[in-house]
């Protein structure tokens, strides 16, 4: 275990730094950021789970992602959770463009995304 004064472990040996368990600071999307979004793409006033706003917020969090990405090229946890953010929203799309092509349509213009 490393102590909080420093590299050293109970039996009192040091611990060398690229053993040292480190934290990715990624953090959510901010509240504002994220209401702001839901606002937007919302279909009524209390709608926070359609597709549409699913995927505008998905889409914010894979560009917050992969902006933290081009700072930190190693986070491979990182890189994993975006991987994971990529597919969950192109089922989301997938899903949107099979129940409601147009607006499927409006989302992906709206939000810049490649449509098919």
């Amino acid at each position: 275990m490393v102590s909080a004064v420093g590299m050293e472990t109970c039996t009192g040996r040091t611990t060398p730094p690229q053993f040292i368990e480190r934290k990715a600071n990624v953090m959510p999307l901010q509240k504002e950021v994220k209401t702001g979004l839901i606002t937007k793409y919302h279909r009524h006033d209390s709608d926070t789970g359609s597709p549409e706003v699913q995927i505008a917020i998905l889409t914010g969090r894979i560009q917050q992602l992969t902006d933290h990405l081009r700072a930190n090229k190693k986070d491979e946890s990182c890189r994993r959770g975006l991987l994971k953010l990529v597919g969950q929203r192109r089922r989301m799309l997938a899903y949107l463009r099979k129940s409601d092509y147009q607006r499927y349509l409006a989302v992906t213009e709206s939000l810049n995304l490649r449509h098919k």
